[in-house]
């Protein structure tokens, strides 16, 4: 176990390196940030005196060197547009995000989990029925849309939840179930497909054939295979979930990292962009880092390999 914990934190920041390699270069193709500070009328001597100030006027290996040093301090540089340094910015709000996605995902879970274990047990029954139908739907309907309309009938309508903001338990509820509904659709539907394999596996015929309790079998014997796949599939869209709150933030206008990052690059805010792209991408890192170690420790397979 130790000697493959410290393989994968080698593997690391060697993938978090990537990461900032591949925004680096995206950000210095996308324009020159100097022209962007200046005044349409700056004359060119004024352009270059701020590439200087800025550093873009050396070439591309040092301006990255630069840049990766300053990144490891925290240093990405001072926002555009609130003349504070960007870190300052992605900490102010990245809060609210971990908030609404640990909020979403663990509306998902424990909907998820329950239903599409039942779903596979009671198939074709109404359960069933009811299950691969929310699965459908949540896929179908995109997010945003969910979250009009949730906003309509639960705040509009009713009046028993706020519009938007950021503030009491209440004002959570919605964009949380909003996220959770969608990924509680696909959640369901990978459960009840893996439990509907596994409920056809020979061990699971011996161990009814034994006499075993039928909630034994599915608890003990069958769910507890399940967890494997399903603990890969949960970190895969945990990560997405997290970086997929943007949609969300806007809407419900969440004062989270999602909604500050559109309003960077709508504004050519840099900085933010860039710490903002690189926080999402690091933390989707260390979520499949954390299950990959977890995935290792639940499976004894893994361990045998070694």
């Amino acid at each position: 176990m130790l000697k493959y914990l410290a393989k994968r934190c080698l593997q690391l920041p060697l993938a978090i390196i990537g990461l900032t390699l591949i925004v680096f270069l995206f950000m210095s193709i996308s324009g020159d940030p100097a022209t962007l500070l200046l005044p349409e009328d700056a004359s060119e001597e004024d352009v270059q005196v701020m590439r200087k100030k800025l550093g873009v006027d050396r070439p591309l290996h040092e301006q990255y060197g630069n840049f990766l040093y300053n990144a490891v301090q925290g240093d990405f540089g001072t926002s555009f547009r609130m003349r504070e340094p960007a870190f300052n910015v992605i900490l102010r709000f990245y809060p609210a995000t971990l908030q609404l996605a640990a909020a979403a995902i663990v509306i998902a879970t424990f909907i998820s989990i329950p239903l599409g274990t039942l779903a596979a047990v009671k198939r074709g029954s109404l359960i069933d029925t009811f299950a691969t139908f929310i699965s459908v739907l949540g896929q179908a309907a995109p997010v945003f849309w969910v979250g009009m309309l949730a906003m309509l009938l639960f705040s509009l309508t009713l009046y028993w939840l706020p519009v938007a903001g950021r503030g009491s338990f209440a004002h959570i509820i919605l964009p949380a179930g909003v996220l959770g509904w969608y990924m509680n659709a696909f959640m369901t539907r990978f459960v009840r497909s893996n439990m509907l394999e596994i409920l056809n596996q020979n061990y699971i015929r011996t161990a009814r054939a034994k006499g075993l309790p039928e909630r034994t079998v599915i608890f003990r014997h069958a769910f507890k295979n399940a967890q494997v796949p399903l603990l890969t599939i949960f970190g895969l869209e945990a990560g997405a979930l997290l970086t997929g709150t943007v949609v969300i933030e806007t809407v419900f206008a969440w004062p989270g990292l999602g909604r500050a990052a559109i309003y960077a690059v709508n504004g050519r805010d840099y900085p933010v962009v860039m710490a903002s792209v690189i926080m999402f991408g690091v933390t989707y890192i260390v979520i499949n880092f954390l299950i990959d170690v977890a995935y290792h420790w639940i499976d004894p397979r893994i361990r045998e390999e070694e």
